[in-house]
């Protein structure tokens, strides 16, 4: 996939192309259809399929109060769409110099101008321009004077009707329910970040742990123990991952990130590392002894290993 991280970036040969334009947080299967047809209708014109995205979410500019905490990083988010067979993908830096270019100066300028588009895919309730001003229609009517055509694509929904988006998922993940939306996001949901020197309690309970920094990448799910993979330098490890304060122990920041790799003690320290969580096994819980803490443990080692599939000594998976 070839990636642009500025207009100035794309060479004046590059298109023509057909895009779609959006934030793509997840890089879900609703966002994955609309990358398939987008394939679709390049290869039927003869064009490149482009995705316009943004560095952020605009909404953490114009409106930071409501902006939802994002699913992916930057990085994340670009080497899913890598994965999806496009082209490439043009990231704006969404900042308030872009925040206040027209609708009009977007397609003359970005549109027209840095991409050569000849078709724009988009879903029906598109908004773009300063302050949202340009829908679907204007887009249309750009599209007349500036040679490109709009095909406007439906929403993706489950059976049950629910619309597949990243507030879906956003919400999945809120209550723990880690393998519904790695369903919708047709991938495992994962967080990374360099391991740093914790408590050590883990250690002195029999059950080592790499904590994430307080800086990680991803969405991070509730509070409570997964059966998830470690995965360091490629190679994946089973994992009990908790996620909280741990409650039985004062002092303890919210929200910590720690991750057990079964059968391995290893030092890891200052790896950039990511955890990829497959099922929720257990909330947290405040135990009145550390015995107590401990007995639990070993009962989280049992399920995670029955999730995973991993028996009593585990063989990295390559």
């Amino acid at each position: 996939m070839d990636l642009f991280e500025s207009i100035d970036a794309v060479p004046e040969s590059y298109g023509p192309v057909a895009v779609t334009i959006g934030k793509f947080d997840g890089v879900h299967s609703g966002h994955r259809a609309v990358l398939a047809r987008l394939r679709e209708v390049a290869a039927e014109r003869g064009l490149r399929s482009i995705v316009v995205t943004f560095d952020r979410n605009p909404m953490s500019l114009l409106n930071p109060a409501s902006c939802p905490q994002p699913l992916l990083s930057k990085e994340q988010k670009l080497e899913r769409l890598a994965t999806t067979e496009i082209d490439g993908t043009l990231v704006l830096t969404f900042d308030r110099a872009l925040s206040e270019v027209s609708a009009e100066d977007f397609v003359a300028t970005i549109l027209n101008g840095a991409l050569d588009t000849k078709v724009v895919l988009v879903g029906a309730d598109f908004r773009f321009g300063a302050r949202g001003a340009g829908d679907v229609a204007l887009l249309r009517q750009l599209g007349e004077a500036h040679g490109f055509e709009v095909v406007v694509i439906d929403d993706i929904a489950l059976e049950e009707g629910r619309r597949v988006s990243s507030t879906f998922v956003r919400e999945l993940l809120s209550e723990g329910r880690v393998a519904e939306a790695a369903q919708l996001l047709t991938a495992a949901h994962s967080v990374r970040g360099v391991v740093v020197l914790g408590q050590q309690r883990g250690r002195e309970l029999g059950y080592p742990t790499a904590n994430l920094d307080r800086n990680s990448e991803g969405f991070i799910p509730a509070d409570g123990v997964y059966a998830a993979w470690l995965v360091v330098d490629g190679v994946h490890f089973a994992a009990a991952v908790s996620i909280g304060n741990n409650p039985t122990f004062d002092g303890v920041p919210e929200k910590q990130v720690e991750a057990h790799a079964l059968d391995q003690d290893f030092d890891i320290y200052g790896k950039r590392v990511e955890i990829e969580f497959v099922e929720y096994v257990r909330g947290m819980v405040k135990y009145t002894t550390v015995d107590a803490l401990i007995d639990q443990m070993c009962l989280d080692e049992v399920a995670v290993r029955e999730i995973l599939g991993v028996p009593a000594k585990e063989t990295p998976k390559k």
